[in-house]
């Protein structure tokens, strides 16, 4: 994949990059020397009036929530840490790269060619919660070699150490390839010696988390830009984006897309200009997927003036998510294709409870009927409701969120491609529902696969 180093923003077209601001043209790693040209030494700490770092009066004031999907707070986040923590409860400090999101690559490009960045600003969060240690968390197998994530990481550690920047003792761990491993309380519970699968709250991880210790989980995106709102403040940050949702984002396109990457756009540029920003379009579109597996489908004339944002995605139905747009050609079907995702989502639950267990199945069983994969156990023209009922039922009712996900992706196909499922309910699937999923060059197993509960797979 590419990445595109010039943010695309809503109205003015383009504004200097940040996050991926001075990147080799060759597509080496940013090193310590290049980082400090570009970015420069990051502020001493200073402590505000009220006594707590002035750093989190800064975050509060840009409005930075999460990158990763749940869109919290940072700053918040840094307060639920400090107040849970004491003399002898030092918190920790986890970097999520773990990036679960098969299609995804924003992190681990951010991880892999700007180490130095994300480092900055654990220290920055690690300094305002008074952690002991910094861990960052990656998937087995997710960046490996010379120019992977977690060579870059570890190269980046040894060059701050040889400088003496290291304040907090830095340590990479890779857990389980599992799509649930990244979820904060499975890490945590991981990094405290158990399996990678999550947890009922409460409490929280930023009660007690990592081996008991309060905890606070962000996203490698997210603490990137709290290291340049660390040396910029809030006004800088607020000078892209949207008043109510200010800052880049880091955004994979791919699919049917001239130059598939990672590029860094304003929140609130419009779906349509960040599919034009990696070359336009290669076949007709048939469907969008956005935000992630776990997003939602919109059709292309409905998608292209949607703002990514939170507000804007939430005028149709959808969520951010992990920052993604998907463009499914048209001689792929979308009935299929969510099919074979929800098949694969179920498969990677932790299977601890009934929504994972009996829904996500069921779901999946009900999804391949209607695309025509497996016989029919019910009239097809039950199928709809049947589905709509069964996302109903495990939405909101799981150990964790993995459901949710689940439940609007199908939710996603029903609304916004009811005539699609009409017909393939009514027995006239399209031309399109007999070709190989288009999702297929992804690592995904088959979609009868089910979830897999020995316990290794989680360690």
């Amino acid at each position: 994949m590419t990445v595109t180093a010039t943010s695309a923003g809503p109205a003015t077209g383009t504004f200097t990059a940040r996050l991926l601001a001075g990147l080799p043209a060759d597509g080496r790693v940013l090193d310590i020397g290049g980082h400090l040209r570009v970015h420069g030494l990051l502020p001493e700490p200073r402590a505000h009036r009220r006594g707590e770092p002035s750093v989190i009066a800064e975050l509060e004031a840009a409005g930075l929530t999460g990158r990763g999907g749940g869109g919290y707070p940072l700053a918040a986040k840094i307060r639920a840490v400090r107040s849970a923590s004491g003399l002898t409860r030092r918190p920790v400090l986890v970097v999520n790269g773990a990036e679960s999101e098969p299609a995804s690559r924003k992190d681990s490009v951010l991880l892999a060619k700007a180490p130095h960045l994300v480092l900055d600003g654990a220290q920055v969060v690690a300094d305002a919660v008074r952690a002991r240690e910094i861990i960052v968390w990656l998937h087995r197998g997710h960046g490996g070699g010379p120019s992977g994530s977690r060579t870059a990481v570890e190269r980046a550690v040894a060059e701050r150490d040889d400088r003496g920047m290291v304040r907090q003792p830095v340590r990479v761990v890779v857990g389980p390839a599992r799509y649930v491993a990244g979820e904060a309380s499975a890490l945590a519970r991981h990094l405290s010696g158990g399996e990678a699968r999550p947890q009922t709250t409460p409490p929280r991880v930023s009660e007690r988390g990592v081996s008991g210790r309060p905890t606070l989980v962000s996203n490698a995106e997210t603490l990137a830009h709290a290291a340049l709102i660390a040396r910029h403040g809030a006004d800088w940050f607020h000078q892209v984006g949207t008043p109510e949702e200010p800052g880049t984002l880091l955004i994979t396109v791919f699919g049917a897309v001239r130059s598939p990457g990672v590029l860094e756009a304003a929140a609130g540029t419009t779906l349509g200009a960040l599919v034009h920003a990696v070359g336009a379009l290669t076949a007709p579109p048939a469907a969008v997927l956005v935000g992630g597996y776990a997003g939602g489908w919109l059709r292309p004339t409905e998608a292209w003036p949607v703002p990514y944002s939170r507000a804007g995605l939430r005028s149709v139905g959808l969520a951010p998510g992990v920052g993604l747009v998907g463009v499914l050609p048209a001689d792929r079907c979308v009935v299929v294709e969510t099919a074979r995702l929800v098949g694969w989502l179920a498969g990677e639950s932790a299977g601890q409870c009934g929504p994972c267990l009996n829904g996500l199945p069921a779901l999946s069983a009900g999804l391949r009927q209607l695309a025509g994969e497996v016989g029919r156990a019910v009239r097809a023209t039950e199928l709809p409701a049947r589905l709509a009922r069964w996302a109903g039922m495990v939405d909101g009712r799981g150990a964790c969120h993995h459901p949710d996900g689940v439940a609007a992706l199908v939710r996603s196909l029903l609304t916004h491609f009811a005539d699609d499922v009409a017909a393939h309910a009514d027995g006239r699937p399209c031309e399109a529902a007999r070709t190989v999923p288009y999702l297929g060059y992804l690592p995904l197993p088959a979609p009868d696969s089910v979830a897999r509960l020995d316990g290794a797979l989680w360690r």
